[in-house]
């Protein structure tokens, strides 16, 4: 009853994924709208979303859900804002992500950067490959060289995101928050004038 009558094509799926039909701007609202309407205070809301904004940065690729639910509720934070939090990391960002955070760590772990080009999507299927299968050896022969430089140099930038989207997040709720407890003030002061006429 209530599904489309033509299915979008696969072509159509990927391009709305990868593209909003209304556009980032409208995106962007539709996202807030939706962080308004979750229970609990601006301040529960804002660090929930900085908790799924920071854990994108780092390497758990298969585990940002998990991990920003669970330091959400570490810090009382909503959780459901958590997972909004975690499209932070998405296709457009990841790749500048993990060459931010795997330069980072070489840096501060005094690593050579060798002029191998590194494949991001095969280092995290072999990684998910060896845990899956208990196979030691293939994780820590070519996963872990790759992984270990991550977890160090996303610590900078996990830091970073959730404190700067914790402030932008909240002060943005707190605005809205005013503005429409401002419309509901003027609401009810034209209300006294309507009933007099």
């Amino acid at each position: 009853m209530f599904k489309r009558r033509r299915k979008p094509s696969f072509l159509k799926r990927l391009k709305s994924w990868l593209w909003p039909e209304g556009g980032w701007k409208r995106y962007g609202r539709y996202i807030l709208l939706r962080l308004q309407r979750l229970k609990g205070t601006p301040r529960e809301i804002a660090a929930g979303v900085a908790c799924g904004v920071a854990i994108s940065f780092t390497p758990f690729v298969g585990f940002h859900f998990v991990l920003a639910a669970i330091t959400a509720w570490f810090v009382r934070g909503n959780i459901l804002a958590s997972a909004i939090g975690t499209a932070a990391g998405n296709p457009w960002t990841f790749p500048f992500i993990w060459v931010s955070v795997l330069y980072t760590g070489r840096w501060f772990l005094g690593e050579t950067t060798s002029g191998a080009k590194v494949e991001f999507l095969k280092v995290f299927e072999k990684s998910m490959h060896a845990l899956m299968t208990f196979d030691f050896r293939v994780f820590f022969s070519d996963v872990w060289p790759i992984i270990w430089p991550m977890m160090v140099g996303c610590i900078p930038y996990y830091f970073a995101a959730w404190f700067l989207s914790y402030y932008l997040v909240k002060k943005t709720l707190d605005k809205l928050g005013q503005a429409r407890l401002k419309r509901i003030e003027q609401k009810a002061a034209r209300l006294p004038r309507k009933e007099q006429e």
